[in-house]
């Protein structure tokens, strides 16, 4: 499963997800791990991206995480 979502604090929200601290989709399909991420100076400018991946396929969102993660790590590691 993948999750597509904004945030204003990465690292605590990654966590919350990796505890499982609220029902939804997150904790329902365990999606826990970090893939992809990208970081906007505006709301607006990420609310946008969000839409327009939430907008495409699912091959098109696995490309985009390919294209800098190709190994799918997970990237809260590092955060």
């Amino acid at each position: 499963m993948l999750y597509t979502g904004v945030t204003s604090d990465l690292k605590k929200r990654v966590g919350q997800h990796k505890d499982k601290e609220f029902q939804g989709f997150t904790s329902r399909y365990n999606v826990d791990k970090l893939v992809y991420f990208k970081a906007f100076i505006h709301a607006k400018d990420a609310i946008a991206e969000e839409k327009r991946i939430k907008a495409g396929s699912r091959v098109q969102k696995i490309k985009l995480v390919r294209s800098k993660n190709r190994q799918w790590e997970d990237l809260a590691t590092n955060l």
